[in-house]
């Protein structure tokens, strides 16, 4: 397929329109003829033309780079911004995908609503991403590779040369007398991607000439069984999901394995956690949806964890340790940190709440639970054991001992964001204060893991 403005114009029309247009220019072969192509039509454009340049630091000349393509923008009059990154890769880490991934972070922290970055990916990056995820057992979604459209940062990352081969982008930057720079990394065959694009490729089209094309076919469509599965995955999560992100267990078991699976991967992708390998996968079906009802299963992977209770399955950050014998003296102010990453307590004004004249006179301390701790909520005639509470509550048992206890002169007056015990409740009339919590996840949905938590047992 030849390419040509008028091609790519077209494209561009049938894509949303941006407040801006910035390109994700490297000075190499693709983005310098996208950016060229983009000089030529900005006028049609429904925003400012602006490029990104990203230097790396990875090669000695990337600030020659730099400098090349400030004077490429310059002579294009189209301004240009220059980012500088230190990529130092951990032991073990990939520093082909470390790069990639601090590249989009990088264009991503430019964008602003409405705005569309253009990259300049083709054809032929589309077949070898495609291989790579072949390679690394990908479904789907990996299957679907780069998709034309997707969300970046405030703004829209947009491919609009994926229908073109590498070999129309060249003619045309020779029919324009383009100059562009040459990385010399791509052509070292230990990275995946260039081991496949110099050895691996050229042999698949020795075989089948248009393998690039009917590659890039294929992952057209698996994107679109993957927009299918997405959208049943959106109702089976608005069907499953009872408490700020908690699913129920119930209707899981009422999937089948394969739907469980892909529920489970989108709530954890929703919820920002690094989506677990398939063997954690298979763990948490055997032994958080297979396990016996009185169970309290854990699975845990990089940093986070998925507990089940009762009907709920919950997913949170690796908890921290710390010690229960723990006692904080609030000493004055609004505020209290809390031990163990468990966030701070805040006082607030409030009509109802603890009583601000018995606040105010006594000595205000949090504990945490030890056992054999009783309240008698507002409205209740008989003192409760906080474990018979819990229970009531469904507060699931790896947080009651994480739940703040507010004492005042060594009687326990509150658990914030649950319940105040008499006789410190404020009356009619009375100041009180609230106490909230800005809290990690699994304590701050407390009050609404109380008011919503399955009475099944």
């Amino acid at each position: 397929m030849e390419f040509s403005t008028n091609h790519l114009l077209k494209i561009l029309n049938e894509l949303p329109k941006g407040d801006r247009y910035l390109v994700a220019f490297s000075g190499g072969l693709d983005s310098t003829v996208l950016l060229h192509a983009l000089a030529g039509l900005r006028e049609r454009l429904s925003g400012g033309l602006v490029a990104v340049h990203v230097d790396h630091g990875l090669q000695p000349d990337s600030r020659l780079w730099a400098e090349q393509a400030g004077q490429f923008c310059a002579a294009l009059e189209i301004p240009l911004i220059q980012q500088r990154l230190e990529i130092v890769p951990q032991p073990g880490e990939s520093l082909e995908a470390l790069a990639r991934q601090r590249r989009y972070q990088s264009l991503a922290g430019v964008l602003l609503a409405g705005d569309l970055l253009l990259t300049a990916q083709h054809r032929d990056d589309q077949a070898e991403t495609l291989l790579l995820q072949l390679l690394r057992g990908s479904g789907p979604a990996g299957l679907a590779a780069m998709p034309r459209i997707a969300p970046l940062g405030q703004g829209r990352l947009v491919r609009p040369l994926l229908d073109f081969p590498r070999s129309a982008l060249e003619a045309y930057a020779h029919q324009q007398g383009l100059q562009w720079l040459e990385d010399p990394s791509n052509a070292q065959l230990q990275f995946d991607r260039n081991y496949l694009r110099h050895r691996v490729v050229p042999m698949l089209k020795a075989r089948w000439p248009a393998a690039d094309a009917t590659l890039s076919r294929s992952a057209s469509l698996c994107g679109d069984a993957q927009q299918l599965i997405d959208e049943l995955v959106a109702e089976d999560l608005a069907a499953a999901e009872w408490c700020d992100g908690v699913l129920s267990m119930r209707h899981l078991l009422s999937l089948s394995s394969p739907r469980q699976r892909s529920l489970l991967r989108h709530w954890i992708r929703a919820q920002g956690a690094p989506l677990p390998g398939s063997r954690h996968l298979l763990r948490i079906e055997r032994e958080l949806l297979g396990s016996r009802k009185d169970a309290q299963p854990l699975v845990e992977w990089a940093g986070w964890q998925v507990r089940r209770y009762r009907d709920g399955i919950y997913l949170m950050k690796s908890l921290k340790p710390f010690d229960r014998a723990t006692r904080i003296y609030w000493e004055g102010g609004d505020s209290l940190q809390l031990p163990a990453a468990m966030g701070e307590l805040r006082c607030i004004d409030a009509s109802q709440g603890i009583s601000l004249d018995r606040w105010q006179a006594s000595r205000v301390e949090v504990r945490f639970r030890q056992g054999g701790e009783c309240c008698r909520p507002v409205a209740d005639p008989h003192r409760r054991p906080l474990k018979q509470l819990f229970q009531q509550w469904g507060i699931p048992p790896w947080i009651r001992q994480r739940v703040p206890l507010l004492y005042l002169d060594g009687e326990l007056a509150a658990l914030p964001g649950l319940v105040v015990c008499q006789p410190f409740q404020n009356r009619p009339g009375e100041a009180a204060l609230e106490l909230v919590g800005e809290m990690p996840g699994y304590l701050r949905s407390l009050r609404q893991a109380a008011e919503q938590a399955p009475s099944s047992a």
